[in-house]
């Protein structure tokens, strides 16, 4: 559950919209839309390079807690 728990909050974008005001604040998700050229085009090379930054942390997560992961889908198939 706190895998879960951890990557939902990881990924969130519309909540942090509607209670967040200054960008110093925003989440990597909404952090990522602001990478924008000076015609308001998104800078396609450094969205990617920082959203492969950002899948950094998860992976790690993922690679700490793969047993438990693992088990947890094993078991939920089974009856009794």
């Amino acid at each position: 559950m706190a895998i879960f728990t951890f990557l939902h909050s990881w990924n969130l974008y519309l909540e942090p919209i509607v209670f967040l005001s200054s960008p110093e604040k925003f989440t990597l998700p909404q952090a990522l839309t602001q990478f924008v050229d000076a015609y308001g085009g998104p800078m396609w090379n450094v969205q990617l390079a920082a959203a492969s930054m950002t899948a950094l942390p998860v992976l790690v997560v993922f690679v700490l807690a793969q047993k438990q992961f693992v088990e947890g889908l094993a078991h939920t198939g089974l009856k009794g």
